[in-house]
């Protein structure tokens, strides 16, 4: 999210001292941080371009930034592989239980985590600062809880209500704030391709420049098959 030079300097500097003060607390977690999109049906990771965007779902520049990026999957396929990893920044009040929730919605059916994701990117505007100002923590889980609801299923309701009640849940969602802290990340949405971080993070990417960064790589896979098939 675009924020002044000034504010982004204090939100670095607090940052890289949370990673140092806790570097050597961190615990290697039980599996890699973050949620797979599933499309196009399988391949090897091997041969595919992999993207990782990091998202805080009540940031309109993440929510700006999926519509081009679905696109450049759907458009790319299987040559394609996208991990998102939730970060929720400090300044956004609801960021971290939004992020919880799709670490909670992704242990009970991993198959909607996106369609969660993208129901908070829909209702945005109703978690932001002004508009839960005056609500409880509790009112705002609440809110959180029914929207999920329309993800997993009613039936799944009190199962997303517990979820804010696991301590597992908040340690994950703990961990991929941490792990995108340790990557640099100091806003949102920044992307990473193939290991290394794209330019002007913290701003979306229109499909053209998704275009312009994928192309080239893609022909260069199909270089190197062709050269190894002679």
């Amino acid at each position: 999210m675009e924020m002044n030079k000034h504010v982004q300097l204090i939100i670095i500097l607090a940052l890289i001292v949370i990673l140092v003060s806790t570097a050597q607390a961190l615990s290697i977690p039980a599996k890699f941080d973050g949620f797979e999109y599933k499309h196009y049906g399988k391949s090897s990771k091997d041969n595919t371009i992999m993207i990782e965007a990091f998202f805080d779902p009540v940031c309109p520049d993440s929510r700006d930034a999926w519509p081009p990026l679905k696109k450049a999957l759907q458009h790319y396929g299987s040559r394609l592989s996208l991990i998102v990893h939730p970060f929720p920044l400090p300044y956004h009040d609801n960021a971290y239980a939004t992020s919880r929730a799709l670490h909670i919605v992704n242990n009970l059916n991993a198959s909607v985590t996106y369609d969660m994701m993208e129901l908070f990117f829909k209702h945005q505007e109703t978690f932001y600062n002004d508009q839960t100002r005056k609500m409880s923590r509790e009112a705002v889980v609440d809110r959180i809880v029914n929207l999920a609801a329309e993800a997993v299923g009613r039936s799944s309701l009190p199962s997303v209500q517990s979820g804010f009640s696991d301590r597992q849940t908040d340690l994950t969602t703990r961990v991929s704030f941490k792990y995108g802290c340790s990557r640099g990340v100091a806003g949102t949405p920044f992307f990473f391709v193939n290991g290394f971080l794209l330019p002007d993070a913290g701003s979306a990417i229109d499909y053209k420049g998704w275009r312009s960064i994928i192309d080239p790589l893609v022909s260069t896979k199909s270089h190197e098959r062709f050269h190894f098939s002679l």
